[in-house]
């Protein structure tokens, strides 16, 4: 080409190609498929991605469970209704996940938007609401709700469960005494019945005990006592024999 150009006229029009210029044309062919097949792979790659972010959002991914919302960065944001939003954190990062129950340390406060999962207070293990604990963490004690670094005045540490406990508990009322009527279970009238209830400690050294507390009330006796009559039969009798002295009197 480039011989055939020198022997053309000068003002033939041809140009002579060099070196570097044919270098520059075979990359540039050499570029475009290597282009062409990093568009490939990017556009599967994003297809993939595409793909994960749809099944999450449906709740079909492991960690995505019952969620409304769910990214592979944070996890659930919306949770399907019934359930709790729990965000645990790790550091800066934080990431959401859909439960049915909230974790020990927590407790679930349902909301018209969302139901989430609030953190138990500091002296809390578990709770029912921020200000009502069922179990205190490690040297703190239970009382009416309430994690205490020690018990109340006229309170005891119950060991095994940390509570604070009134140093006089009760126990349930016993069953009713027979009905008495002047020291006597039998006559007629109305005599007092009588219950009690006392103490009733797990352990002797974790409660103190209690003094006896009983309670009476009136009570009907018609049950007559061995060797007495009855007063309605004896009634009876007496009406029976002034019928009888009646009609004795009459004239024949």
């Amino acid at each position: 080409m480039r011989n055939a150009c020198h022997e053309l006229s000068p003002h033939s029009g041809c140009r002579a190609v060099g070196a570097p210029e044919r270098q520059e044309h075979q990359a540039a062919q050499m570029r475009a498929p290597l282009c062409l097949l990093l568009l490939v792979a990017h556009a599967v790659d994003m297809l993939a991605l595409h793909r994960r972010k749809k099944q999450a959002g449906t709740g079909l991914g492991g960690n995505c469970t019952g969620c409304v919302i769910c990214s592979e960065e944070n996890g659930c944001s919306a949770c399907q209704q019934r359930l709790f939003l729990f965000i645990h954190r790790e550091g800066i990062r934080q990431y959401g996940k859909c439960v049915h129950d909230c974790p020990l340390g927590f407790f679930g406060i349902r909301g018209q938007e969302a139901n989430r999962c609030k953190k138990c207070g500091a002296t809390c293990e578990s709770c029912f609401s921020q200000d009502f604990c069922i179990r205190c963490k490690r040297r703190f004690h239970l009382y009416k709700g309430k994690c205490l670094p020690t018990c109340p005045p006229g309170t005891l540490i119950h060991q095994s469960t940390r509570e604070c406990q009134e140093e006089c508990e009760p126990s349930p009322w016993g069953s009713w005494s027979p009905c008495i009527l002047n020291g006597k279970t039998c006559g007629s009238g109305w005599g007092l019945e009588t219950r009690m209830r006392e103490a009733g400690p797990a352990k002797q050294e974790e409660t103190a005990s209690c003094r006896v507390l009983s309670e009476s009330r009136k009570c009907p006796i018609k049950r007559p006592c061995p060797g007495e009559r009855n007063p309605r039969q004896k009634s009876r009798k007496d009406r029976r024999q002034r019928k009888d002295r009646k009609l004795e009197r009459k004239p024949q």
